[in-house]
């Protein structure tokens, strides 16, 4: 059943990884009621229910979907299980806020993007939660009032070290879990889709060099290791070899529509970067500069006149901006806060009954075209040349 306009949404979680919790976390300051927790097993569900303090452990994804309280559901499920998952929610009558990459594939996302379509009153958006830091929001703003100017280039990154490692080992390594790129899918395509949102534009054409650290990963034998808890294992726990398809690290040129240049580089083997994501976006009047791992502080940049360091401030923030930002100026807001602010503007829009014509939230088009990127991507690794992007 969908949320009549108005009442209160009752969420369900499927994921109890790294993820699913920081969903839950966001929810609950909200105030937006969450039914239950469904894991990869019903184990799992009876565990994660029981140490987040929930009243329902889901058997299974038809469990959940047969509660007849749930409005919404929350994927915070394996890569590959996502277009199955997300079909039948919507099939269900649920809205769905879904994990990025919206599944594995074009073809998989374009049927995504047509099932939403055919069910308008159904609220679908995809967890880029990055759009909602209030200096990203700021930046934005910025741009979209010309006070950068022409936008020349822009340059950054996202960079990890938590698979630094050879016997650092997760589902996301395995192509067949995760998808053909990991390093771009995982989390380039969180700087990509940033990009976009703030400038408005769309890349044209990209030419990729990836490549694979460590060829072979050691998986651990007596129990799966969570995200960004490699390093916790035991010294002698037994391990098996595995190989490994999908990149450690990447750099990829662009070139956008309008001529803009722009170059990502993407890595999760950036020892002592523990979760940096970054850009510059230089224009002929300013440019801009900004880090997730400080996020309050933005640097401005002037030719004739002093450079500035914004610290984040609702009073001094675009209303836009400012209307993503809770605490008052020295008061950080930092990643746990993103979701919050993402899942306040997608449940404003289930309350209203009907999506924003403009969302700042991610729908499932802007997932669609993160695949289409990251498909044009892996074809300039595999021809080493420019190629462009499908529209």
């Amino acid at each position: 059943m969908i949320t009549p306009p108005n009442t209160l949404p009752i969420a369900a979680v499927v994921g109890t990884g790294f993820i699913g919790p920081v969903h839950l976390e966001a929810l609950r300051r909200l105030g937006i009621p969450v039914a239950g927790i469904l894991g990869s097993s019903a184990s799992k569900s009876q565990a994660a229910a029981a140490r987040l303090n929930l009243p329902r452990a889901y058997r299974d994804l038809a469990d959940l979907l047969a509660d007849p309280a749930v409005t919404v559901v929350h994927l915070a499920s394996p890569n590959r299980v996502h277009r199955e998952q997300v079909l039948a929610c919507l099939e269900a009558g649920k809205h769905v806020i879904c994990e990025k990459p919206l599944a594995l594939s074009t073809a998989e996302t374009a049927s995504l993007v047509e099932a939403a379509r055919a069910r308008p009153a159904q609220i679908c958006a995809v967890n880029y939660n990055i759009r909602f830091y209030p200096l990203v929001l700021q930046v934005r703003a910025m741009i979209h009032s010309g006070e950068l100017g022409e936008l020349f280039h822009i340059r950054g990154g996202y960079a990890q070290d938590w698979l630094l490692h050879p016997t650092d080992f997760n589902w996301r390594v395995l192509a067949g879990e995760g998808g053909a790129l990991r390093a771009v899918g995982d989390v380039g395509t969180h700087w990509l889709d940033l990009v976009s949102f703030m400038t408005g534009l769309e890349v044209e054409a990209v030419f990729a060099d990836l490549r694979t650290v460590h060829p072979i990963r050691y998986r651990p034998l007596e129990r799966p290791t969570d995200t960004f808890t490699g390093s916790t294992r035991p010294a002698d726990a037994r391990t098996e070899a595995v190989p490994i398809e999908t990149e450690d690290h990447g750099s990829i040129l662009l070139r956008y529509r309008n001529g803009t240049r722009g170059n990502l580089q993407v890595s999760q083997v950036h020892a002592g970067k523990k979760n940096s994501i970054h850009f510059e976006i230089a224009g002929s009047r300013r440019a801009v500069s900004w880090d997730s791992e400080s996020p309050n502080e933005l640097w401005i940049g002037s030719r004739d006149e002093p450079n500035q360091r914004f610290l984040k401030d609702p009073a001094l923030l675009d209303p836009a901006a400012a209307a993503f930002a809770d605490y008052p100026g020295g008061h950080n807001e930092g990643f746990p806060d993103t979701f919050k602010q993402l899942y306040k503007a997608v449940y404003a829009a289930i309350r209203s009954g009907a999506p924003p014509s403009e969302p700042l939230y991610a729908t499932f088009a802007d997932g669609h075209r993160e695949l289409l990127l990251c498909e044009a991507i892996a074809r300039s690794r595999e021809t080493e040349s420019w190629v462009r992007v499908e529209s």
